[in-house]
């Protein structure tokens, strides 16, 4: 089935969906004066496997710039997303590496339209003439290897968060999706990271990792902590990958935000159910295949066991209030000031709530901000006035 803006184009449609045409004119006011910051696109990582100008419409993705303008998107934060499998061969910090050059070669492209950031003190002056801002989040720790010296290598590359691991635990922390809990919580060299990211400047990003590991690290950070693209787990029992509450309440007392995702698989309970599910059964396959080939016998396709399980367990169904449930959430449980959003955009395969399908839809979600009742300055507030205000704070606390 075609995305919504994949069909437009196939009918020579100009406008978009209608689900992103249903905010009222304040709510595009408030999309257009706000500075919006977005934590989590994952553009970077899809551009190895099918190369895409953002500069112009790229309707096959979800983050481009006419639809970054068109939905108020200031600040977007590109994932340098490494896999358990380039860890495993080595390349996760190649891989790393090129898509930082991707980036950096779509801003010289394009200088009038994006700028990379490196500092929250810099959004004025660079979002003049209406660009779009692309700081970088690494998205697994995976490419630091066991060097601490990589901290630094990639913090003058640009890196701004590290998210400590992914799927699987690596050697820094242990993943809220692994069966195995090889560190119970962080290892050694995870610690030390920590430590190391403070002193630097980067933000410690504890979305994905287990439990433990995310108590340890909110505790062991001298600067104020994000979760760059959790739902609370309040919504999802059972799904670690989300943040409880009382993990939710931690990052808000090192002073820092939750930022609230818009794929299914995060906000729908049913959704979060089968995927935390896949996960532990390709964990199953993939010790399976372990013992195969140890024995030398053939092994079972993985690309054939993700499309089997894809079919068998549809997408269900999720209305954008299910985005609004959380935010709302968020603000009764951890105060205003500590929500935010980070969108996934590009890296759920499709798999959005309604109305919030692109970079475009922004406009749908302050619309329904405000049909809730919140007012213009605390919209501000979760739109990307309380990231800003962490980013200085983690820059304050490495200069001290």
């Amino acid at each position: 089935m075609l995305k919504p803006i994949l069909l437009a184009c196939a009918l020579g449609l100009t406008t978009l969906p209608a689900a992103a045409q249903t905010a009222s004119d304040e709510a595009r006011r408030i999309a257009r004066d706000a500075i919006i910051v977005d934590t989590h696109i994952d553009a970077p990582g899809i551009l190895g496997d099918a190369w895409a100008d953002l500069g112009v419409a790229a309707p096959d993705r979800e983050f481009d710039y006419p639809r970054a303008r068109e939905g108020g998107l200031d600040v977007a934060w590109m994932s340098i997303y490494t896999s358990p499998r380039e860890d495993d061969a080595g390349t996760a910090r190649q891989s790393a590496h090129m898509q930082i050059d991707s980036v950096e070669a779509l801003v010289q492209r394009h200088p009038e339209k994006f700028a990379i950031l490196t500092s929250p003190r810099d959004v004025g002056r660079l979002r003049a003439g209406g660009r779009v801002l692309l700081p970088l989040g690494m998205e697994n720790g995976a490419p630091l290897g066991d060097d601490l010296s990589q901290v630094q290598a990639f913090f003058d590359r640009g890196v701004r968060y590290i998210t400590l691991a992914h799927s699987v635990a690596n050697r820094l922390a242990d993943s809220s999706y692994g069966v195995e809990r090889k560190w119970d919580g962080l290892s050694d060299f995870g610690r030390d990271v920590v430590a190391e990211m403070n002193r630097l400047g980067i933000i410690v990003d504890v979305s994905h990792i287990s439990d433990g590991a995310a108590a340890q690290a909110i505790a062991l950070s001298s600067a104020p902590v994000i979760a760059s693209h959790s739902a609370f787990r309040h919504f999802t029992p059972g799904f670690e990958r989300n943040i409880s509450d009382e993990l939710a309440k931690a990052v808000a007392a090192t002073g820092g935000v939750v930022q609230i995702p818009f794929g299914t698989a995060f906000v729908n309970p049913q959704a979060a159910a089968n995927l935390q599910a896949k996960f532990r059964a390709r964990a199953e396959l993939d010790r399976r295949n372990a013992a195969l080939a140890a024995a030398g016998q053939p092994i079972e396709d993985r690309d054939a066991f993700n499309r089997a399980w894809d079919e068998a367990h549809p997408t269900p169904a999720t209305p954008i209030d299910a985005v609004l449930d959380q935010i709302d959430h968020g603000v009764a449980l951890i105060g205003i000031d500590h929500v935010g959003i980070g969108s996934d955009f590009d890296g759920v395969g499709g798999e959005l709530a309604d109305g919030l399908r692109s970079v475009a839809d922004f406009p749908n979600l302050i619309e329904g901000l405000l049909q809730r009742g919140y007012d213009e300055a605390g919209i501000r507030k979760i739109l990307g006035g309380n990231l800003l205000r962490v980013w200085r704070d983690v820059e304050d606390a490495a200069a001290r």
